[in-house]
């Protein structure tokens, strides 16, 4: 357990090191931070310290898998903006009561793409696609602490170019059930590429996130906050003068409130029992990305919904950023365990 803890944190500075001397490059592989459970999707679509029966969330934080996944299969589609679709498995071993492992492969296709060279003069359709394959491994640190690290292999393939990147997840989380409250600190995307695009450099998204849930014995409900995009705190964004007007002149938004808010995800559960959730979430970032665009009242905001049936879990999410893109996710996770009982 030692031996673990100290290599989990000679990682993480390693790593942070690593980062902070790439994060002056352009940043790639941004379908890193869409998460594959529909349960943090339509929860503000980070959440990293959230505690539930789904395989799923491990790729938010690998802190959050432990030996009471054991041999549980979980399955994900998402149908994106425009012609996208992602679609993921992902699958998870105890190994003691104290320790477990997980594998996944995650698929994000972007449909056919019109391609035009220097000129303007189109080339005919290309194809264009990332893939994740990734191993997780959790340990427990002590009763209410649990620490774990998820290694990734990213390849992505747009027409004739391709490139690839090896990157590493590191979570740690304080979970006390009799009080159903848990923390999260995470460091994600730390990394770098092996093959580049064309000779052409890219950095990696790396963030540092912090989460807090928690369920509430006198109500059915479960609230989560993480805060994410830590790595970088400045994040202005520009918006039209004229709010009715998308084409007035651009104003830039950088106060302190605004950059706190878009560092921030919301998310509310309401829990009649241990088998489903409804839940809604805000994401206030989003909202504002969207504010050059023609976004309606809806952007920023999610919900989702989740049922358990004997040995099946079902969890739908659904949002939508602007008016002409409604984005929805399926999640499916069943124990083999159970099935063969």
């Amino acid at each position: 357990m030692k031996s673990f803890t100290r290599y989990i944190a000679g990682l993480l500075v390693a790593c942070c090191a690593m980062a902070a001397t790439a994060q002056d490059g352009s940043t790639a592989y941004q379908f890193l931070d869409i998460s594959p459970s529909s349960h943090v999707y339509g929860l503000g679509g980070h959440q990293v310290a959230l505690i539930d029966d789904d395989i799923n969330l491990v790729q938010q934080n690998p802190a959050l898998l432990g030996p009471e996944f054991n041999k549980q299969v979980g399955l994900s589609y998402m149908r994106y903006i425009g012609s996208t679709n992602f679609m993921g498995a992902r699958y998870g071993q105890g190994i003691t009561d104290h320790n477990a492992w997980g594998v996944a492969i995650q698929y994000y296709g972007y449909g056919n793409i019109e391609g035009y060279d220097a000129e303007g003069v189109s080339t005919g359709k290309f194809n264009a696609r990332d893939m994740a394959f990734s191993a997780t491994y959790s340990h427990d640190i002590s009763n209410y602490f649990r620490g774990g690290i998820t290694l990734n292999f990213l390849h992505s393939k747009y027409d004739e170019f391709s490139a690839a990147a090896i990157t590493a997840d590191l979570g740690v989380n304080y979970y006390d059930p009799e009080h159903e409250v848990s923390f999260s600190l995470v460091a994600r995307n730390l990394g770098g590429q092996v093959k580049k695009f064309n000779d052409r450099k890219e950095s990696l998204p790396w963030d540092i996130q912090l989460g807090y849930s928690q369920m509430f014995h006198s109500l059915p409900i479960r609230i989560a906050v993480t805060a994410y995009g830590l790595s970088k705190w400045n994040l202005p964004y520009y918006e039209p003068a004229d709010k009715n007007n998308t084409s007035s002149a651009l104003v830039k938004r950088d106060s302190f409130g605004r950059n706190l808010m878009r560092h921030l995800a919301f998310g509310l559960d309401v829990v009649p029992n241990e088998r489903m959730y409804i839940g809604i979430g805000y994401n206030y970032r989003t909202r504002t990305d969207m504010s050059t665009y023609h976004r309606n009242m809806l952007s920023g905001l999610s919900i989702c919904a989740g049922l358990r049936v004997r040995a099946f879990g079902f969890g739908v999410a659904l949002a939508q950023p602007h008016s002409s893109a409604t984005t929805f996710m399926f999640n499916l996770t069943t124990s083999i365990s159970e099935l063969m009982r």
